[in-house]
């Protein structure tokens, strides 16, 4: 089940909302739990095991990580656990990745075990990791309820594509939480944003990304427009998703942390990673980069943390080596910034904007890419050197054609619709117009979902 469809629309969420309202403050964590998993079962049955298992395990890590607080047993517990936590998620995501990349290199033949990625696996796993590296730090105390638990980890609006929510963030609002009426239209108002994110933009720029995969006469210019258009995709795909996910969770009464803060107005790659996939890269930052030492322990060491951070997060994204690759690129653009190059970019705003949007457009070329051979393809072609025309009749066609839907999506990711809205937010007129705008949303994104294909999130693959 997906939020951008009529079934959860329609059906499960108003029921969920219902359910939550009328049971009593002591059974609500039990309604959002059974929730939650129906909602993961839907999917995907067979991996509500997983799910539950991933729940329970670490549960009891961590109430045996406070049992043996300040000994030698502890790290011995923290780490059987994070190896637990990697063994599920290398086994069901990298397996067939491991066994195709040693095939290739030895020239074995050993079969793929073609598993199932179950939705939501890397999101999942790292939430329950970092909830029992918190409890070793003795930042959160340990839940001892396992049914209480399991709601953090199946939480369903953020379960499977994020945000990255950690333990700490959602305690207070498992224990005790309520929501009014206000908070519920902020909830809605967020929502319907974020769905209409999904429904009218992004899903109209993947139209052009497969008119472009499908075209019989590509040219230099259309991977260009293939390039901007799934740029624009991916980040209205993903911001919409945490959008829907922010707004559920304020109809629930919970405070989940943003995870989009205009990335595309960046003027260098740090502050792109600033402001892109907050909560990810919060992550890497505090149970990574920052425990392998950071920048404290000299430059070579700060590079080889860089690195192997960047390598992490490439193949987080995806078990295929263009997204190490894709990795590698951003952390070599870090690295580059804090040596020399981040005091220049600060000279000019517009060659700074221009370096920035260059590199993302090249680094999700490389990220959409199939495969090395279909990103070595791609890169070729957009540099013109694979003998394809600088122009051709379908690209003067679907540019006509997705316009203005190019132009909407380019003002979209600036600040300039938000300084708008605060303009006139405070108007008394606001009041009628905000909700009927909200409305009408709604309904176009019905109107979309109902006349359209089935189209899910991209990060629903990670």
């Amino acid at each position: 089940m997906v939020f951008s469809s009529i079934t959860f629309l329609y059906g499960f969420l108003p029921l969920i909302l219902l359910a939550w309202f009328v049971a009593p403050k002591s059974m609500r964590n039990w309604v959002l739990l059974l929730g939650s998993l129906f909602f993961y079962a839907f999917g995907q049955p067979s991996f509500v095991l997983l799910l539950l298992f991933a729940s329970v395990s670490n549960w009891a890590f961590a109430l045996r990580l406070s049992r043996t607080r300040g000994t030698k047993g502890a790290r011995q517990i923290l780490i059987a656990a994070i190896c637990v936590n990697l063994l599920l998620l290398g086994f069901f995501k990298y397996a067939d990745f491991l066994i195709g990349s040693v095939n290739q290199v030895l020239g074995t033949a050993i079969p793929l075990l073609h598993i199932p990625l179950p939705i939501g696996i890397s999101f999942f796993i790292f939430q329950s990791m970092s909830y029992v590296i918190d409890v070793y730090r003795e930042e959160v105390v340990p839940q001892r309820s396992l049914a209480q638990f399991t709601t953090y980890v199946a939480l369903f609006p953020q379960l499977i594509a994020g945000p990255v929510v950690r333990y700490g963030d959602v305690e207070q609002g498992l224990r005790n939480r309520s929501s009014s009426m206000n908070q519920l239209y902020s909830g809605v108002r967020r929502f319907t944003m974020g769905l209409a994110k999904k429904v009218l933009i992004a899903n109209s720029m993947d139209e052009l990304c497969s008119a472009f995969r499908g075209a019989n006469e590509q040219s230099v210019l259309f991977v260009w427009i293939y390039a901007l258009a799934f740029t624009l995709q991916i980040y209205f795909d993903f911001s919409g998703y945490s959008d829907m996910a922010i707004g559920i969770g304020q109809m629930l009464g919970f405070r989940f942390p943003e995870n989009f803060r205009y990335p595309y107005s960046s003027r260098s790659i740090t502050e792109f990673w600033r402001r892109w996939h907050i909560t990810l890269g919060s992550w890497f930052r505090d149970y990574v980069y920052i425990p392998l030492g950071g920048n404290r322990k000299g430059k070579h060491v700060w590079l080889r943390n860089l690195a192997i951070v960047w390598l992490l997060t490439g193949l987080w994204h995806g078990a295929a080596w263009n997204f190490a690759l894709w990795g590698f690129l951003y952390g070599l653009l870090l690295m580059v910034e804090k040596l020399f190059l981040g005091k220049y970019l600060e000279k000019s705003k517009v060659l700074s904007h221009i370096y920035v949007l260059f590199f993302t457009l090249l680094g999700f070329v490389i990220f959409n890419a199939d495969g090395m051979g279909g990103m070595t393809r791609d890169l070729s072609s957009l540099f013109g050197l694979s003998g394809l025309p600088l122009w051709s009749a379908e690209t003067s066609y679907y540019l006509n054609s997705y316009f203005l839907t190019l132009v909407i999506a380019i003002v979209g990711v600036t600040p300039l619709p938000k300084l708008l809205a605060q303009r006139w937010e405070k108007k008394p007129v606001m009041t009628i117009l905000e909700p009927l705008a909200v409305g009408l949303l709604l309904l176009m994104s019905t109107a979309f979902l109902v006349d359209g294909s089935f189209n899910p999130f991209l990060y629903f693959r990670f």
